[in-house]
């Protein structure tokens, strides 16, 4: 099992595994990363869409498979830990990420948006950790399952996304404002079951944003790590549109949403910024959904990837192109800004070596919220 880096949590009982969300498309890259891994964390590219942005930052088109190693050895060359997140729903570019970010020299591969059942089989003698992202005790056991008969490894860590998470949720639509859903309420049997199979680290992700949360889980819940988003996509180095991020800023309880219809073509529950262009777009039927990105694509009856949900039906907005505009690749079409169900905390942008700073207790800093605004 390969072991993953920890850093320290001033008041926290122990160590803990740090890991930055991945967020696609276009908001978890390189220079994120590379400034995550810097301070000890684990610094995390998103594969979503990634391989139109390295063509274009490069001037030539490049293959899915071609990007990721790019990626993964840009955001290696100041050391540290790597990790990519690769999204169970982008079948057509599915195994070709994984396999470049193997290319790449990866630390880490992360694994949500769907069971992550069928893997490569080079998966199974690579030095590399594999992490799925889980919201029930029942879906890590289906993973473990099937990756002991066909790799013959478990995981080297799970993490358990709770519904205030970010982007799409693991959750059904009418789950997921449910107590019984909460994340304190699933990581007593997620947290047994790996215990009892392996015995490897459940790292908790969605609504932790201060310092005092972290050690909260560390010391009273017993969990080994976390895994952090939206305040990573309001830094400097986040790849995020200035838009994006001043949305972040300026938005409020009442402004957080889960989309339901329309919602995402990936057929989860997606959470964003209701006043998104892209989403009150969609809302007033004044874009067909078109599929000229194709990131979601299934395959048809003879085996071609030529289906996406979205392309005949106003249910589902076109999402990959409303995430390429959030990130800036694209002006032409309106964006959607996903964040946590608490990015109403976030009132200012800070570097990664700030936020670490408040992240960690550095100097006194973290012990509650930022600048002491309360914006509940």
């Amino acid at each position: 099992m390969k072991k993953l880096p920890t850093i320290g949590i001033k008041d926290a009982k122990r160590e803990i595994i740090f890991i930055q969300g991945g967020m696609g498309i276009g908001i978890s890259l390189a220079p994120l990363a590379r400034a995550v891994a810097r301070r000890g964390g684990i610094g995390t590219i998103s594969s979503a869409g990634l391989a139109a942005i390295v063509s274009k930052r490069l001037g030539r088109k490049v293959t899915d498979r071609e990007a990721a190693a790019i990626e993964v050895a840009e955001a290696k060359k100041d050391g540290g830990c790597i990790a990519i997140n690769i999204m169970v729903a982008l079948h057509q570019s599915f195994n070709d990420s994984i396999l470049g970010a193997l290319d790449g020299g990866v630390d880490a591969i992360i694994l949500g948006a769907g069971l992550p059942t069928n893997l490569p089989e080079e998966l199974a003698t690579a030095d590399v950790a594999l992490i799925p992202i889980v919201s029930s005790a029942k879906a890590l056991r289906i993973i473990q399952r099937r990756w002991q008969e066909r790799l013959h490894r478990p995981p080297d860590a799970v993490v358990l996304e709770g519904p205030l998470a970010g982007g799409h949720l693991g959750f059904a639509p009418e789950d997921v404002d449910k107590k019984e859903f909460r994340l304190e309420k699933i990581f007593g049997p997620v947290k047994e079951f790996a215990r009892k199979n392996g015995d490897y680290p459940v790292i908790v992700a969605g609504g932790i944003y201060y310092h005092d949360d972290i050690v909260r889980w560390v010391n009273d819940w017993g969990a080994d790590g976390i895994q952090m988003g939206t305040r990573f996509a309001a830094t400097h180095e986040s790849g995020a549109s200035p838009a994006f991020k001043q949305a972040i800023i300026n938005c409020r309880p009442e402004d957080i949403i889960v989309a339901k219809n329309p919602g995402s073509p990936c057929g989860l529950p997606f959470r964003l910024i209701k006043s998104s262009p892209g989403y009150q777009l969609a809302l007033r039927k004044g874009r067909p959904p078109k599929c000229n990105r194709g990131l979601v694509l299934k395959k048809d009856e003879a085996g071609k990837f030529t289906v996406c949900s979205a392309k005949d039906s106003y249910d589902s907005f076109c999402i990959c192109n409303v995430l390429y505009s959030a990130h800036g690749f694209t002006d032409k079409e309106a964006p959607i800004f996903t964040v946590g169900g608490r990015a109403h905390l976030v009132d200012r942008i800070l570097s990664v070596d700030e936020l670490m700073d408040e992240l960690v207790g550095v100097n006194g800093l973290g012990s509650g919220r930022p600048s002491g605004v309360d914006r509940r």
